[in-house]
């Protein structure tokens, strides 16, 4: 049977990494944790992986902005091995910071020119201005050939303005990402203060819609939209998580890593073995797709 190995890339404030790497071996993934210095010294390491994660906490203090240092170093440092590792048919999986860290890369959404630029132009058109040359819009969106592209969203300050420790329900909204199952429904905790999901204009949104790239998004128990506690950060769309053209990054706010035990469950006493850990899930299908690829 293949192997599948996965490298948890952490940073300072990094917090969540060993919790990740267990729950990839829970999945029965070989996994190893690494320093960001480490692979900027040597970019080559990450052909010896199929999975890289990019965890949860507190990267460099979320100075400047969350996940944004973090960013800046995959951008001007990996940016080339990290498109060759996307393009051969690499994993990347970024929780909660990570997720900050994998849009200010320019990773998600990370949705090709060509298709904004005719999106763009056809907006503008039926609004009686004049459109904006291909060029132009191609410029001001990802360039995936480059492993991390322009900024098309980021994540910014919760709606309550503070930070946010809750238990969320997810539901699936796409049919395209590995590491989700279309239509499921999960149940994981969310802890953070800038979780709000924006994207850099109207258009980017419509098409991470079209293009089903919006991955996740928070509802209640029976699957409907609502305001605070159901989206705790007052996201776009109630967006959750975003998934890139190719299914295979998956950017999240929740924390699938901390609901991977049914006594991680708030009510596991009362549920007993009931408390399905839907954070499970997540690492045993990324696992799955790698050993059967």
């Amino acid at each position: 049977m293949a192997t599948c190995r996965v490298l948890v890339l952490r940073a300072a404030g990094t917090n969540c990494d060993v919790e990740t790497a267990y729950a990839w071996q829970l999945a029965g993934a070989e996994t190893d944790r690494v320093h960001i210095n480490a692979l900027v010294a040597e970019p080559r390491m990450l052909r010896r992986y199929q999975v890289l994660t990019v965890p949860g906490g507190f990267s460099y203090g979320d100075d400047i902005a969350a996940g944004k240092i973090f960013a800046n170093q995959l951008i001007h440092h990996v940016a080339g091995e990290l498109a060759a590792f996307r393009d051969r048919g690499g994993l990347i999986l970024g929780i909660c910071n990570g997720f900050q860290v994998l849009t200010k890369a320019g990773l998600l959404p990370s949705l090709p020119g060509d298709v904004l630029a005719s999106k763009m132009a056809d907006s503008e058109a039926s609004a009686g201005r004049m459109a904006a040359s291909a060029a132009q819009a191609a410029a001001a969106v990802a360039e995936p050939a480059r492993g991390a592209g322009r900024q098309q969203a980021t994540l910014t300050w919760n709606d309550s303005g503070c930070y946010q420790d809750l238990w969320v329900h997810l539901r699936v909204a796409t049919d395209r990402c590995v590491f989700l199952q279309p239509g499921q429904m999960l149940y994981l905790p969310v802890a953070h203060a800038e979780g709000k999901v924006l994207f850099v204009n109207e258009e980017v949104r419509r098409a991470a819609h079209d293009q089903k790239l919006v991955a996740l998004q928070y509802v209640d128990e029976q699957g409907e939209f609502g305001e605070w506690p159901i989206n705790p950060n007052g996201s776009t769309d109630h967006i959750a998580g975003l998934t890139d053209p190719t299914g295979r990054i998956l950017g999240l706010m929740p924390h699938p890593e901390r609901f991977v035990d049914p006594t991680q469950h708030p009510h596991w006493a009362r549920l007993a073995s009931e408390a399905n850990p839907d954070g499970r899930s997540l690492f045993d299908n990324a696992v799955r797709f790698v050993k059967g690829a």
